[in-house]
């Protein structure tokens, strides 16, 4: 139920001044209306000083970090910053755990838990999840925060950092290639720069509408100056400079293949695709006699649809590794989560893949012609 934002703020500022805080932040923006800064986090630490109230903000470009002692001058700092027209606060005590999102009616929706204290120091498959972005991170309450979308956003968010060189650092370009609602393409980014990486991020969907939207949602995360979207087909839509990094979390079909071509072409470092729906191999090995002695695989119709499945993405990463990269196919989240649950990962090394005549074997041996080899062919010179 909403409730008067007066007082739950009021709320807020006690948690905040509550000796028992263990840590604090906001972020986001009411409707209408911009906070000076875009973030900001709050947590006790303990200096030669004595005890202090830790407030670190960011305008976006520049983190500032300042530490105030408790009593009058805590309590002038947690006031100014409540006084900021932040979207949302996430506010942990030993206690308690109080999430608060401003409505567009300018209403509180606020979520109060106790907190939980293991009663032993747990192990094994008894152990609670850690995740690479924490489930109270104001960042769910604008894309969703169920359950399920935190697991699969955690399960994405590992396959990144697998990916990625773990001392990384300077500018990374990153393109999510038909982004959609783009709820994965802020965890990244998200993540991203919390490693301390200079992220500019862009979303590309064919939709405008998903644009404009996506593009309100960055405004209110105060994050418009580094993620940014286009409309536009995968194969089309104007992206400049190159990126480092291509994203491509389930693109129908053929999408795939043309964001996978994108990445080739424009020789990406890093490239993560999570493929769906699998037609166009389905439809070509339906329209010819199965070479023998492989029948059995394509006789019943669910399992000529999954075998396609997998030849499609087996030769999607042969074809990567002929283009020079290292490339693998592993499984992004659980398949409980969703069916669609495989991701090819590939980091570029700049050098073909020696058994480059195993995936024109394979090809020859099965008479199909993949959307992917097509693409990349029209982009090679004719051989004289």
């Amino acid at each position: 139920m909403p409730e008067p934002l007066d007082a739950a703020l009021t709320e807020v500022r006690a948690l905040l001044l509550d000796p028992a805080l263990t840590r604090a932040v906001a972020a986001g923006r009411r409707r209408g209306h911009r906070p000076t800064v875009v973030r900001a986090e709050l947590r006790p630490v303990t200096l030669k000083a004595g005890p202090r109230l830790q407030i670190a903000t960011s305008d976006g470009a520049r983190p500032h970090t300042r530490n105030v002692a408790p009593g009058p001058e805590a309590a002038v700092a947690v006031d100014e910053l409540l006084a900021e027209p932040f979207g949302n606060w996430h506010v942990e005590t030993a206690d308690a755990t109080l999430q608060l999102r401003v409505t567009k009616s300018g209403e509180a929706q606020v979520h109060r838990a106790a907190a939980t204290r293991p009663e032993a120091t747990p192990s094994g498959n008894d152990r609670a999840k850690e995740y690479l972005l924490d489930p109270g991170d104001p960042i769910f309450a604008e894309i969703g925060g169920s359950a399920a979308k935190r697991r699969q956003v955690d399960a994405f968010l590992r396959a990144l950092a697998a990916t990625l060189p773990a001392d990384l650092t300077g500018p990374l370009r990153v393109v999510d290639l038909g982004c959609g609602n783009a709820y994965l393409t802020f965890a990244a980014y998200r993540y991203l720069a919390s490693r301390g990486l200079d992220v500019e991020l862009i979303g590309v969907d064919v939709r405008e509408d998903q644009r404009r939207r996506n593009t309100e949602l960055a405004q209110r995360l105060g994050w418009a100056d580094k993620v940014s979207f286009v409309a536009g087909t995968i194969a089309e839509a104007v992206v400049d400079p190159a990126p480092d990094l291509v994203l491509a979390l389930h693109a129908c079909d053929t999408a795939t293949d043309e964001a996978l071509a994108r990445a080739v072409r424009w020789e990406a470092r890093w490239v993560l695709a999570a493929p769906c729906c699998h037609h166009d191999l389905a439809k070509q090995l339906r329209a010819q006699p199965t070479p023998a002695p492989y029948e059995l695989l394509t006789r019943h119709g669910i399992l000529r649809e999954r075998f396609a499945d997998v030849l499609t993405d087996a030769l999607r990463a042969g074809l990567l590794r002929v283009h020079g990269y290292r490339a693998e196919v592993v499984e992004f989240v659980d398949s409980q989560h969703t069916p669609r649950n495989l991701l090819i990962r590939a980091r570029r090394s700049g050098s073909g893949d020696p058994r480059a005549a195993e995936y024109r074997e394979l090809v020859d041996q099965w008479r199909v012609t993949p959307r992917l080899e097509t693409l990349l062919a029209a982009d090679e010179p004719p051989a004289v």
